[in-house]
């Protein structure tokens, strides 16, 4: 018999922006069940590895929201308690535990694990939020105008049906989508659709989605060999993908890397690119020693589209993906150039399975990049955010907005056009419209499914406007539950409009940029 559970707001999809919109809920003082398809609630930052965060400049002075600069400084507090830290002296640098270049703030995903369940502790004790894992939604109850329940599937095929008032959508690839029959485009638009100079002039291609990562952790330990088995495929990876310490940069040059080594002419090396625990800052590590992300073009997977495939297709893609990263790791033990000269490799590197709660050593979900998109009452398109179409202005603005971000349009290879794009975005606004469906009243867009395009999901895929976009979404799901409202109405309405404004803004999430902080030079 299925069971059956009731909530005010049903969040499907434990991501990070699927946390974010569970507490900003609950905050509000609504119920709310998350469910989440892995083991692990937090998406990027914890299932999918993806704990080096990809920030703009000045995140520390005007982060998006408050709850995201609670999260950033528990992480922080977190090190100082286990590693014996003092506290930070004014003017000082902050911890950034790994010390990675690429990221001001660095650190592993089991950590990032903690925080984000204390953080909903106190909500889950009070039984307000309900956690399920290792749920999967499979089936929906309504039509795409209203959803009723949904139904997820946990191992040994325990069935449970949640009904709620409000759904989210907080899933990496906007799985509720097609079970909701709520529109979604997928892929690259034509031109003639979104007008952006640079989308597809071909027509559309659903099928081009941004390629994927299996991420993993590796230990560099001395003196010792923890070369792994040669993986099925090896050779075509090797030459196809190519593996390499090169990476093409956003102006079309190639730019090598040595592995440990900073030299004048390369100075920033690859080891130490999305490292993660730095053993020599955290002065009490004893004998632990430096763990770094991998998550590197050469385990980018581009040869196969996880959206809108039958199982089995997915499977072979997911089985080859997680093959080409654990490649990598072959090439980086057997094959990577030394940096003394002396020989090929760096068998040393050891897989460490335990830090991901894997037994593979690989993270327990693909890094994904580009998500199914709603089609929405308001679309972002280049035209909005980027420099270049925007000159004179310091900021992409949004009359509806309900956060912020900033990040470039930056596009990896894709399924079936390998070419890449990264174009400088002024800082951006999120319009509520983008979260918002055309005709589905209690369904909102809580991830990377917002309505962007092919190209804008470029920048607003990452970490802190996740976050940014999941609050927005629990904490317009609680409002207009509380209110007798309806998403489209607080939209459409300027008075209703202008007040969940000011609830977001009392706590504590930015709704605009401030004056002088962008100009022209930063970029």
């Amino acid at each position: 018999m299925m069971r059956i559970e009731e909530c005010d707001v049903a969040v499907i999809g434990g991501s990070l922006g699927g946390v974010a919109a569970a507490l900003a809920a609950a905050r509000a003082g609504v119920s709310v069940i998350l469910s989440e398809e892995t083991a692990w609630i937090g998406g990027q930052v914890t299932n999918q590895a993806v704990s080096a965060l990809d920030e703009y400049r000045g995140v520390e002075r005007v982060p998006g929201t408050r709850s995201y600069a609670d999260f950033r400084e528990a992480i922080r507090q977190r090190y100082r308690q286990d590693w014996s830290l003092p506290a930070p002296l004014e003017g000082e640098t902050p911890l950034n535990p790994g010390n990675g270049w690429v990221s001001r703030l660095c650190f592993e995903p089991r950590v990032a694990l903690d925080v984000l369940l204390a953080m909903l502790a106190p909500y889950v004790a009070a039984g307000r939020v309900k956690i399920h894992t290792r749920a999967r939604p499979v089936s929906c109850q309504g039509d795409p105008t209203h959803v009723q329940a949904v139904e997820i599937e946990q191992p040994g095929g325990r069935r449970t049906s949640i009904r709620a008032r409000y759904f989210l959508d907080a899933t990496d690839l906007g799985d509720l989508l097609p079970l909701a029959g709520v529109p979604y485009v997928c892929g690259a638009e034509a031109r003639e659709d979104t007008g952006e100079p640079h989308a597809s002039p071909d027509g559309p291609h659903p099928g081009r989605v941004q390629s994927f990562t299996v991420c993993f952790l590796c230990e560099f330990c001395p003196g010792e060999n923890h070369t792994i088995r040669k993986p099925r495929g090896y050779a075509r990876f090797r030459r196809e993908q190519p593996y390499s310490l090169t990476l093409i940069n956003h102006l079309g040059q190639s730019v090598p890397y040595n592995f440990f080594s900073a030299t004048p002419e390369r100075p920033l090396p690859f080891w130490t690119y999305r490292r993660v625990f730095d053993a020599g800052l955290l002065r009490g590590a004893g004998s632990q020693r430096d763990i770094a992300l991998i998550n590197w073009p050469s385990n980018d997977y581009r040869w196969g589209n996880l959206i809108d495939q039958p199982a089995s297709v997915k499977a072979a893609v997911l089985d080859e993906a997680r093959r080409l990263s654990l490649g990598f790791l072959y090439w980086l033990q057997t094959e990577a150039p030394r940096d003394d000269g002396q020989g090929l490799g760096y068998p040393e590197l050891k897989l460490l399975p335990d830090a991901l709660g894997t037994r593979s050593g690989l993270a327990q979900a693909p890094y994904v990049r580009e998500s199914r998109r709603i089609i929405s009452q308001r679309r972002i398109t280049e035209q909005d955010i980027t420099v270049e179409l925007n000159p004179g202005k310091s900021e992409a603005a949004f009359p509806d907005s309900v956060g912020i971000g900033w990040y470039a349009m930056d596009l990896h290879a894709c399924v079936g056009d390998e070419s890449t794009m990264y174009a400088a975005t002024l800082p951006f606004q999120i319009p509520l419209g983008a979260l918002l469906p055309l005709a589905c009243d209690n369904l909102i867009a809580a991830c990377k499914n917002i309505g962007t395009t092919h190209l804008t999901n470029g920048a607003y895929r990452l970490q802190p406007v996740e976050w940014s976009i999941g609050e927005a979404a629990g904490a317009l799901a609680a409002h207009c539950g509380q209110n007798g409202l309806r998403p489209r109405q607080v939209r459409e309405t300027p008075a209703e409009l202008a007040r969940f404004q000011a609830l977001l803004r009392a706590q504590g999430v930015n709704l605009s940029w401030p004056a002088g902080f962008y100009t022209a030079k930063e970029e």
